[in-house]
């Protein structure tokens, strides 16, 4: 066991487990200063859970390649270089590009790009929308496509390196590594490169709570007219949504892949559906303090369910369709009880783990 730990942490790894350990403390910085200057918007659990999955993607990056397997190196060197070098660099030429091109061409971008600026214009734009649960409903839309596209983005590069790049292409015999070995290569690359992205957006973002250090203004435009249809008013002191979901799917990704679609599908299309649905039609809430209703619950449980018989079904083809059923119906049991507890925790965070789990115990014990 030991030896195993010794070989995963190495020169190739360490970097990235370095970068992401970095980033979990300097989240956790940015919630006590959010906490403290805004105890009743800043939901201080989320951020709190935030920082431990950061860590807990960094202390797990190295187990997820192969190490009985050299030819893995290569790709593994190849995977710190884009997290690591290549998206940082990126990163900082938008930066710098706003800064050369933008900041310093209109000295008065600071009184036109700046906390109180968006939250102006995020209420005008609010205002302007007569039928405010219209206005719910098309944001929770625009927010439900933003959080689909890091699960799609997930199982096409896995699709891609099974079917095509393993299977059509025979590239694995060119390269000395499977299909599987090369999609946990594409998809960690992708998705750690990705979190990456975001968390920069988001110290931009915040940077508003520095006085001294607030670099509000290198934010691009494009980045805050996304944010005003896709985010409600509280969210505005919290960190984006779909880095803590995508943070969320790194501990399930050693599970069976057809268990980690399932549980990624769950938390995008089943929140989804209950949300759209719930707000579409929904009449009756329950509980009647709460905004969620009783027919967003039923089509958050039914989408829930569909995409779970439909993930395994294409990706655990060893199932018998009567354990398809029970472990789907599990997964679809687990989303519909986060959905009635409505915790102070994220349900992005909370629905891929739980339902993972108990689709697991359900895959290994029946």
């Amino acid at each position: 066991m030991l030896n195993k730990i010794i070989v995963a942490y190495n020169i190739i790894t360490l970097p990235v487990v370095i970068l992401f350990i970095t980033n979990g403390f300097a989240q956790l910085y940015y919630a006590f200063k959010l906490n403290r200057k805004f105890p009743e918007e800043h939901n201080f659990n989320n951020s709190i859970i935030i920082f431990f999955l950061w860590i807990l993607a960094g202390l797990l990056y190295p187990f997820f390649y192969s190490t009985n397997n050299a030819n893995i190196i290569w790709f593994q060197y190849l995977s710190t270089l884009f997290i690591c070098i290549l998206t940082p660099f990126i990163l900082f030429l938008i930066l710098y590009y706003q800064y050369r091109y933008v900041i310093i061409k209109d000295p008065d971008i600071k009184r036109k790009r700046n906390i109180k600026v968006f939250l102006k214009d995020f209420d005008e734009f609010n205002a302007q929308i007569d039928d405010p649960r219209t206005h719910t409903l098309n944001t929770d839309v625009h927010r439900k496509i933003l959080h689909l596209v890091p699960a799609g983005i997930i199982i096409f590069l896995w699709v891609f390196a099974i079917y095509i790049w393993d299977n059509t292409w025979n590239a694995d015999r060119i390269w000395g590594i499977s299909g599987q070995d090369f999609g946990r290569f594409l998809i960690l690359t992708a998705g750690l490169s990705g979190i990456l992205v975001f968390a920069t957006l988001d110290y931009v973002r915040l940077s508003y709570i520095f006085e001294s250090r607030n670099i509000y203004h290198f934010l691009p435009d494009m980045v805050s007219k996304v944010l005003k249809k896709t985010i409600k008013r509280r969210e505005i002191y919290e960190f984006t949504k779909p880095a803590a979901m995508v943070l969320a799917f790194v501990p399930i990704f050693f599970l069976p892949f057809g268990i980690f679609a399932a549980s990624a599908l769950i938390a995008t299309i089943g929140d989804g559906a209950a949300s759209i649905i719930g707000m579409r039609l929904g009449k009756r809430n329950f509980p009647k303090s709460s905004k969620k209703t009783i027919i967003g619950y039923i089509a958050g449980f039914c989408a829930s369910f569909g995409v779970s018989i439909l993930a395994l079904w294409i990706f655990e083809t060893n199932l018998p369709i009567l354990k398809i059923i029970i472990i789907s119906l599990g997964g679809a049991t687990m989303f519909l009880l986060v959905d009635l507890l409505s915790l102070k925790i994220d349900d992005n965070i909370l629905n891929p783990i739980f339902c993972a789990l108990l689709m697991t115990l359900l895959y290994y014990n029946l």
